[in-house]
C-alpha cells in the first residue's frame, strides 16, 4: 500500500511535466487583397504555376511540368537560395491552386543547444498553401493566399532564428509583398 501511495504523486509529477513540454504549434496565415481589375485578368497573371514573375521576391522559376498535379517548381530567390514546391491541386475553373514546399536551401548555419542547425531560407517546416482569385463583380477581384506551416525548429526551445515569431513574420512578408505587387501589375 505504501508503494502505491508513493507512486501516485510520482506519476502525477511526470504527467504534469509532459503537459508543459510541447513542440511547435501549426501556424496559419491568411492574406487577401481586392484588386480593381477583372478576375480573369488577375488569374491570367498568376495561373501559370511555373511563372512567379509577379512576385518581387522571386528572381526565376524552373518548372517543366506545367500546371499538372505533382509538378515541381524551383524558385530562386532575389535574396539568394532556392525553394522547391510541389503542385498538389490545380483548378482552372475555380481559379486556384495549392502547393507544398518540399525542399529549401540553407540561409545560414547556427549552433544551438550544442548542435549545428541549418536555418532554411524561409524559416518554416511543413509549409502548404493555396492561392486563388474570386470575382467581385465585373471589374474587381479578391485574391486570397492561405498558408499553414510549423516553425523551422521542430524541437522544444527553438533558437531565435527559427521560432514562431520569425516564421510568422517571414510568411506574412512573402504573402503581403506578393499580393501588393500583383495588385500593382493587374491595375496597370
Amino acid at each position: 500500500m505504501k508503494k502505491m501511495l508513493f507512486s501516485i504523486p510520482a506519476a502525477m509529477f511526470f504527467m504534469s511535466s509532459f503537459a508543459f513540454a510541447h513542440g511547435p504549434v501549426r501556424q496559419k496565415t491568411d492574406e487577401e487583397i481586392v484588386i480593381n481589375a477583372p478576375a480573369e485578368k488577375v488569374w491570367g497573371i498568376i495561373k501559370d504555376y511555373g511563372d512567379m514573375s509577379w512576385h518581387p521576391g522571386i528572381s526565376s522559376v524552373a518548372n517543366q511540368e506545367g500546371n499538372k498535379k505533382g509538378a515541381v517548381r524551383v524558385l530562386t530567390l532575389v535574396s539568394g537560395g532556392t525553394i522547391s514546391e510541389e503542385l498538389k491541386k490545380y483548378d482552372e475553373a475555380k481559379m486556384s491552386y495549392s502547393y507544398k514546399i518540399t525542399e529549401m536551401s540553407t540561409a545560414q548555419t547556427i549552433t544551438h543547444a550544442g548542435a549545428e542547425e541549418h536555418v532554411p531560407v524561409l524559416p518554416v517546416h511543413d509549409y502548404a498553401a493555396t492561392i486563388g482569385v474570386e470575382a467581385q463583380g465585373a471589374d474587381k477581384a479578391r485574391v486570397f493566399w492561405k498558408a499553414a506551416y510549423y516553425r523551422a525548429y521542430m524541437n522544444n526551445d527553438p533558437p531565435a532564428e527559427m521560432n514562431e515569431e520569425v516564421a510568422n513574420k517571414a510568411v506574412d512578408n512573402v504573402l503581403k509583398t506578393g499580393l501588393t505587387n500583383l495588385k500593382a501589375l493587374a491595375e496597370k
